[in-house]
This record gives C-alpha cells, structure tokens and sequence, in this order.
C-alpha cells in the first residue's frame, strides 16, 4: 500500500484501541513516519502490511500496537469473530477463559469475558492465571461450547497468544480445520467493523476453586502412591504450574519438591532465560545447579503453562536431559501395562514427527497405534486413546480428564514410576536399558534453524524436494515421501520423510509456533547387544551428513 494509505490504515487503528501503552507505541511511530522517518515507515508497513492469521494454533505473535501484533484491540477482534462462530452453531454458547502469567493476559482474557458476555455467551472466567491443562479441562468438567486460553506457551518472552477449544462432539481438544478457517473469515469480518461499537458486558462469573481441585483429584489417581517417593527438583520456568503442580504432587503421595526459587513464581518478564522453553540451551541450568546443591539426581520442568513437561537425570555422574520421544516411551509402556488384561478398547498415538518407539510399544502389546499430523489436537481425536505423545515434550496420560497435552499429570505419572523403580533398586537410566532391551532401541535428535525471514525455511527445505542426499550415516536412502499434495491418509502438509537403509528415518518440516525449520532425526537397533551404544553411533553419524547437506 502507499504510504497515505499506510497512514489512514494507522490512524483508523490508532482511534480504535482502548489501550494507552499501544497507543502511545503507535502515535510515536506515526508522527516519525510521517516526518519522514524510513525506518519508522518500515515498521508500520510491517505492523500494517498483514495481520496475525488465526489458525489451528490460533494467535501468537509479538506484543505491540498494530494488527500484526498481539495487544487488545486485536483480542478483541478476535473475541468477536470467535463469539460470532459460536452463535452460529448454538442460540446461546458457553465458554470458559483461563489466562498464563505473561504480559497482558490477564487483560486479554478479561477484554474477551466482557464482549463473549456482550454478545450473550455464558461466560465463566478464571479469577487468577492457571496452567493451559486445568482451563481445557473445565471445557468437559463444565459441558460448555468452548474454552479460551490466554497463553503463548514456550514462546520467547515479548509473545502472548489466544487458544481456543471446543466442547461437544470435540470433546474439549483444539480446533482443527475447517473451523480454524470460519473462525479467521469471521474475525476479518469483525476487523472491519468499530471495536469501539462491539458490546461489553461485566455479566460474568467467576469460576470456582473446585475446577482446579477437581483437576488435582482426578490427577491424582493416575498415581500409583509409591511407597517411598524419589527426592526431585521443580521449575516452573517463571509460568504458572507450580502451585497446582505442588498441589497435585502432595495429593499423588509424591511429597515435596525442591523447588528453583528463582522461577518458582510467574514473572512474563522470564528474567532467567532467553527462551522460556525447557528444550531450549541453558534453560535448566539454574535447575542443574539446585539439584546438586540438594543431592538429588531427578528434575521436573513445565513449560510457562505447564502443557509441556521435561525430565532430567543424573546419569554416570553427568546431568542427562531426556528428549521428549524416551519420556513418551516409557510413559507410554506405562499405560500399555496399566491397560493390559483390562478388555477395553484401546489406541496409542503420536505425531508422525515422533519417535517410532510408541509403535513398537503397542506392536507388543497387540494395541492399535496411528500416526497423526503433527499438533496434540490431532493426536487427542485418536478413538480410544489411551495415551499420546509428541516429541516436543507434549504427552497426554489421562485422556478421561483433558483432550489436550498435560505437563501436570505426566509429571506425577513419571514420578510415581520413578518411584516405584526406587523400590526395586532401579533408575530411570536403568528402565530405559529395559525399554531397549524389550522393544529395541530408539534413539532421535533434532536440527532446529532459527530463522528472521520465514522465506529462508522453504529455501532450506526445497534441497530435500529437489536434490535430496542419497545416502545418509552411510547407508542409502530407500523413500522420499513428500507430503505436500498428501500422502496416504495424510492431508497436504508441509512435510518431507526420508526413509534409509536399516530403519533410520528423517523428517523436515518448518514449526507450526516459532521461525524455525526442524529437522526430525529417528534410528532403531532392534537385535543384537549393546543396542544403546550402537543407536547413539547411527544418530550421530546422521545428523553429521545432514548438517553438512544443510550448510
């Protein structure tokens, strides 16, 4: 657009929003741009050029004024055009608002209960942050249309976002399209429109503290109640888990947890780290250090909503931080055992970009197993799902509770088995060598490409479709599966699966959430001894060749 329309577009936006920070944020950048200012014409083209798209992950962007970031008046523009989709399928919705510790959630969550009510919704809206698990619960608990949460997960500090579920046939899990498609035809609609004209409405309420002890008691009976709990250490990595994770490890028989004081408490500043995400370099540190002060050789992490989990351990004297694929692996024996013998009808599930262990899991135990496209809102639509995982630290052990990935509960089902190891004499280092020596072994390692410009990804990922390598750790490429057009039960996907000589997988697709391109990297050693070392040699060696195809 020219910049006279840059401008108008602006200004319109400017007369609009009800929040003082942005609107000075923004009345800076105009008056510069209007000077003359190139770089601040640049940021309002890139602030104004496009808008942040509602998809099946819904909105996540950076805070700031303008409809390609995240700040009231697009949450309200989004609270609308969502309301409107509702109405359109019952005469009077209900929804359910829970909202993280990061900057303006609590707002955002507020600005959306007062237009949901406006519209005629009955809303119910938490009155303090709670972890993403415990507010997708009360989407089944209370048999409402809908849930919102206000979260960005894992994403870097300066991000905010806006979930949303469905109650009714989907059972409370994520949207999937097309309704992620309705839904953003419908907020456009509401972006054309005079937010200051949507109505508003305090005729809230507010949602008891029985949903959250509702969650811990139904947590709780995924525990087994060991005998004698193992000591750990827990980081909420400045998010909101801890309270309702201290909670429901103490009504599990878990005890206490050493807690890392300096990320105990929500703070959306996230002074400890870069990125607020357990995978991410550097970001247990401060949980490494806790634990060696304390003794003690097992660490529990969530994510800043707590969906996500992550486990270290003390290994030969070393901290070991365990990738998602060996937490769903044994977790996902667990549930296989605990359903064996019981009749019922049963499936494991995990994201096509997830270790092909679960796989071999349910082969053995004669149980149904799907790959799905990668997301939890695909995973948890599995029938008869009796546990699903992905590989970026999302599992799912109670899927009665939530349709959703759950970092609390996978948490005390981890402990528990940990627990319980304890009493045999055992590690957890120790049950992963069963796991090897029962299924095979498994092992998985990823490359993940931070980019500044999303166009770098497909410049990256079309050497894979055009000039692949035809061998990789020295052994040959059998199958290049490109998911583009679809492929098998798959829908179109942006997804490319090498398959290689001796069971070895790998698979490339850019981040549904973040500015990355990832590259998936699996190998199986089936028989023979020293099958872990063995594993270990061929991920190594495969990550090598692909780096270097990369570079």
């Amino acid at each position: 657009m020219s910049n006279t329309e840059l401008l108008a577009r602006a200004e319109a936006w400017l007369a609009q929003d009800p929040d003082t920070e942005t609107v000075a944020e923004l009345r800076a950048i105009i008056d510069a741009a209007s000077a003359g200012d190139e770089s601040a014409t640049a940021d309002l083209h890139d602030r104004f050029d496009t808008r942040l798209t509602f998809g099946t992950a819904g909105l996540r962007g950076e805070l700031g004024a303008g409809p390609n970031r995240m700040n009231r008046l697009l949450v309200q523009q989004a609270a609308y055009g969502f309301a409107q989709f509702l109405l359109s399928r019952e005469a009077t919705p209900s929804v359910v608002i829970g909202y993280d510790g990061r900057v303006n959630s609590d707002i955002f969550a507020k600005d959306s209960a007062e237009i949901f009510a406006g519209l005629g919704l009955e809303v119910v809206l938490f009155p303090h942050v709670v972890p993403t698990p415990v507010a997708a619960s009360a989407v089944r608990s209370l048999g409402l249309s809908a849930g919102v949460m206000v979260t960005a997960s894992h994403n870097p500090p300066r991000d905010n976002g806006y979930k949303v579920y469905l109650g009714g046939a989907d059972e409370g899990s994520q949207i999937v399209s097309p309704a992620d498609h309705e839904i953003e035809a419908l907020i456009r609609k509401a972006a054309a429109m005079n937010a200051t004209d949507f109505p508003k409405s305090s005729d809230y309420r507010l949602a008891p503290e029985s949903l959250v002890e509702e969650y811990i008691a139904e947590t709780a009976k995924v525990s087994t109640h060991p005998a004698s709990p193992i000591p750990f250490v827990y980081t909420a990595m400045h998010g909101v888990g801890w309270d309702v994770s201290n909670r429901a490890y103490l009504a599990s028989g878990l005890g206490n947890a050493i807690v890392v004081a300096e990320q105990i408490e929500p703070d959306g500043a996230f002074p400890t780290v870069a990125f607020p995400n357990p995978e991410e370099p550097g970001a247990l540190d401060l949980a490494y250090a806790t634990a060696d002060r304390a003794g003690v050789d097992l660490i529990i992490a969530n994510d800043p909503d707590a969906d996500r989990l992550a486990v270290a351990i003390k290994d030969n004297g070393a901290w070991r931080r365990l990738t998602g694929n060996e937490v769903g692996s044994l977790l996902g024996w667990r549930a296989a055992e605990r359903h064996k013998g019981s009749g019922k009808p049963a499936a494991l599930a995990a994201s096509i970009v997830s270790s092909p262990a679960l796989r071999a899991v349910a082969a053995h135990y004669g149980i149904p197993y799907s790959d799905t496209l990668t997301g939890f809102k695909f995973v948890n639509r599995v029938p008869h799902l009796i546990f699903g995982f992905e590989e970026a630290l999302g599992y799912l052990v109670d899927p009665d509770k939530v349709r959703d990935k759950d970092g609390i509960s996978a948490a005390v089902d981890f402990l528990a088995m940990a627990g319980e190891l304890r009493a045999q004499g055992k590690t957890v280092a120790d049950h992963l060598a069963d796991f090897a020596d029962t299924f095979g072994a498994f092992a998985s390692t990823q490359i993940s490409i931070r980019v500044s410009n999303l166009a770098e990804i497909p410049a990256i990922s079309g050497k894979f479709r055009t000039a692949p390598p035809s061998h990789l750790a020295g052994k040959a490429v059998t199958a290049i599966d490109d998911f583009a057009n679809g492929f098998e039960n798959f829908p179109p996907s942006d997804l490319i699966r090498l398959t290689v000589e001796g069971g070895s997988r790998v698979i490339v697709r850019p981040s549904g959430t973040e500015p990355k391109l990832k590259i998936y990297i699996d190998a199986a050693v089936t028989d023979g001894d020293n099958r872990l070392e063995r594993v270990t040699e061929v991920v190594a060696a495969l990550e090598a060749d692909l780096r270097s195809f990369i570079a």
